[in-house]
């Protein structure tokens, strides 16, 4: 919903690219996510050519009226809202959007609309065990460190790092190392930086950088990725830390997404970020596959445990 949209954008000629492979690969299901931007506006065309590509093949159905889904209403500890079309042959039955799990985290002393659901994980639930990176000299220079020391995990954060069984996840289970923390080179502000992001309150817009100061028991705004190089590589603004006076890390960001501690992301932090700003929830992910696997009548198994060595030739 932010930027320069244009209907020219040679972008968007992957919209019905993805429909020609689709019908090329004929896949059982098929789901396409995008910014909600493109179900307003000039571009709502665009998205009614996609369906009636796929309708017109007389072999694919679309799951109508095609829907924007908030991550946080599954789980995700960040407002973020996603175009999902879902679509299947015409053989096989068509799924349905899923059901909301959580109620979203508000600022504190709001009250929440939906009564029903569990109240979703906050920031301080995704950040609050972290080590503050900038304790960490090495963190300067490189992007992990071992030893730290973390505090007491809430159970989204003991799921992320390994210690809880999470029921809903089918992935194959990745060792990880309790003592290090990875993803987290620091960023070096100024003494006035620091002093304005510490005077800017919780839930609040700090007034030079525009840059939003977490609430600890709020949502995280829409974490983004950035302009592409031929845009200027320019860095996607960064939420400043609830309780600390500097912008989040990359394994923090990556903790507001729902990424598991063991996911690794590139060592510098403009991609690290833009990795994550381009990336769909997991807790989102899930939920939508869970719900295509429904109707495909498919029980998911566990995974078995990936053996370290094999692990560490990937990286």
């Amino acid at each position: 919903m932010i930027g320069r949209r244009a209907l020219d954008d040679p972008r968007n000629a992957l919209l019905k690219e993805y429909v020609r492979v689709t019908l090329e690969l004929d896949p059982r299901y098929f789901i396409m996510e995008n910014v909600s931007g493109l179900m307003v506006g000039k571009h709502r065309q665009l998205l009614d050519e996609v369906i009636e590509m796929v309708n017109a093949s007389g072999r694919y159905r679309v799951v109508e009226p095609v829907r924007v889904l908030q991550a946080a209403d599954y789980g995700a500890p960040q407002s973020r809202r996603r175009m999902i079309l879902m679509g299947a042959r015409s053989d096989v039955a068509l799924p349905e959007y899923p059901k909301a799990m959580f109620t979203p985290r508000t600022i504190k002393g709001a009250i929440p609309t939906k009564f029903t659901l569990p109240l979703g994980p906050s920031v301080f639930d995704a950040l609050g065990d972290l080590p503050d990176a900038d304790d960490y000299p090495k963190l300067l220079s490189d992007d992990s460190v071992r030893p730290v020391t973390y505090g007491p995990p809430s159970a989204y954060a003991a799921k992320l790092r390994g210690f809880m069984p999470d029921v809903r996840d089918f992935s194959r289970p990745r060792p990880t190392d309790p003592d290090s923390l990875t993803s987290s080179t620091r960023t070096v502000h100024t003494d006035v930086s620091i002093s304005r992001f510490d005077a800017t309150p919780p839930g609040t817009t700090e007034p030079v950088s525009r840059f939003l100061r977490l609430h600890p028991d709020g949502l995280c705004n829409t974490l983004r990725a950035g302009t592409n190089s031929d845009r200027g590589a320019f860095t996607a603004a960064r939420p400043i830390h609830p309780t600390l006076p500097r912008v989040i890390t990359v394994r923090e960001a990556a903790r507001l997404q729902g990424f598991p501690d063991w996911f690794r992301f590139h060592a510098t932090k403009w991609n690290g970020f833009r990795e994550i700003g381009n990336s769909v929830p997991p807790a989102l992910g899930r939920a939508v596959g869970a719900a295509v696997l429904s109707a495909d009548g498919v029980k998911p198994r566990r995974g078995r445990p990936t053996p370290l060595g094999i692990l560490r030739c990937s990286r």
